[in-house]
């Protein structure tokens, strides 16, 4: 059995103890934006919805857009890493928890986009004292709440022993640790106990994660809105969610092990695999976009092709070319090519161009259709606000930040499990596992 010395663990716990003067400005300057943000939202408050740009017949905008993009992102953690531990993949191990807090963070500002949104925060209340079970809606509130539960706790038990190490190694933090770890020592009881729990939550939260994006699209399905009412949304949006989902959790691993110098830990074989997975379902994005617009055309229904016709050549084609562009041709030259693909900075591009290009479909699924309701109105063009992008932006540099200040609490990469995967592939002395995970001090 392969032997484990404390240096083992360095650079796991190196950012944690690292308190360095770039880390600060780094963090201030994030709040200074989250701190604008709150001025724009006080802003809404005082003066309510008429300082966005939401009008009638587009009652959502920037708000749902952004509440459907960070509900998508949220499958980056839980539905990947559920379904590779599942699979018994083993070069998951120094991906899932980088995955599985995206997954938990993101969740809160996806749920703030609908607060937003309502205006008044004070009716949140009346979904929990006057819900209905009929209304898509409710659907929607009940399937986030049990995806974030699940996903919580699925984070919470992989990290007991790591809390554990961290309340043995430092002493400084014990008061923190020590609660957390749950009395953890390690015997053979308690770990047979944990892997179990594990696995029922791996199990369980597939269905959860799958449900909540079908859910989120029969918010939009259930109604008669031009180019809504479709049985393939469902897919669609959950293909779209893990479509990028992966995008986010490379776009991490490539900032954590620059930042922290975790190069032994995140290799760019691990960037190449979840590299396929991001090519697989660029494809299958592609599908599901070609037969939604496809049979709508084909379909040739008046108030459909109104919509489709105002992405295609109207005034929302700029953004609907930019999104083919940066949803399916950027990143299928990139990663169709092994050249790039199993270059860092190929899977990186290819996944922020899909960051980018799914903002974007998320846009032009909302705010065209809304824009040309079946009952003729006339109203001004939706723009959104500096309200509406303060409060985006802010959204966006406050999960950096709580991503950030988690990896000075908790380390990003499991260590327990890179134990687990070196103590593995030593008894079974296979290369290939070995290649996913660094080499040992005491080698």
């Amino acid at each position: 059995m392969q032997t484990f010395e404390a240096n083992d663990d360095g650079p796991l716990l190196a950012p944690i103890e690292l308190t360095s003067r770039r880390f600060w400005i780094f963090a201030g300057a994030l709040l200074t934006i989250g701190l604008w943000g709150a001025f724009a939202w006080w802003t809404q408050l005082r003066r309510g919805l008429s300082v966005t740009g939401l009008n009638a017949p587009v009652f959502w905008g920037l708000y749902i857009t952004n509440f459907v993009f960070f509900i998508g992102i949220s499958h980056a953690g839980t539905l990947i890493s559920a379904i590779l531990r599942l699979a018994h993949a083993e070069w998951r191990r120094s991906i899932t928890r980088a995955a599985e807090v995206i997954t938990v963070l993101v969740l809160f500002f996806g749920m703030g986009c609908v607060i937003l949104d309502l205006g008044r925060p004070d009716r949140v209340l009346n979904v929990l004292r006057s819900g209905n079970f009929t209304s898509p809606l409710l659907w929607d509130v009940t399937s986030v709440a049990c995806y974030l539960t699940a996903s919580t706790i699925y984070l919470f038990l992989p990290l007991i022993p790591d809390i554990a190490i961290l309340r043995d190694r430092m002493p400084s933090r014990r008061w923190l640790y020590r609660p957390l770890a749950l009395g953890w020592t390690g015997t053979e009881k308690q770990v047979r106990r944990l892997d179990r729990a594990i696995a029922v939550m791996a199990v369980i939260v597939i269905p959860i994660a799958v449900s909540v994006h079908t859910v989120v699209s029969w918010v939009f399905a259930m109604t008669v809105q031009p180019m809504w009412h479709s049985t393939i949304f469902g897919p669609y949006f959950v293909v779209g969610a893990i479509f990028s989902g992966i995008g986010a959790i490379i776009i991490a691993m490539a900032i954590i092990r620059k930042a922290y110098h975790l190069e032994q830990y995140l290799k760019p074989i691990h960037f190449n695999n979840l590299g396929l997975l991001l090519l697989v379902m660029c494809l299958l994005w592609f599908y599901f976009t070609f037969a939604e617009f496809l049979t709508t055309y084909y379909g040739g229904e008046p108030m459909h092709m109104l919509v489709f016709l105002s992405k295609t050549e109207g005034k929302f084609s700029p953004l609907f070319w930019t999104m083919v562009v940066t949803c399916f041709v950027i990143p299928f030259v990139l990663l169709a090519n092994r050249r790039t693909r199993t270059q860092i900075w190929g899977t990186v591009a290819a996944s922020i161009s899909v960051e980018i290009g799914m903002w974007l479909e998320r846009f032009l699924i909302v705010v065209p259709s809304l824009s040309n309701p079946r009952i003729p109105l006339t109203a001004p063009s939706y723009v959104p606000s500096w309200v509406e992008w303060s409060l985006f932006a802010a959204f966006v540099s406050m999960f950096i930040l709580l991503y950030a200040v988690f990896t000075k609490f908790f380390p990003i990469v499991s260590i327990w499990e890179i134990r687990e995967g070196r103590e593995h592939s030593v008894s079974e002395v296979t290369t290939r596992v070995l290649s996913y995970l660094p080499e040992a001090a005491n080698e």
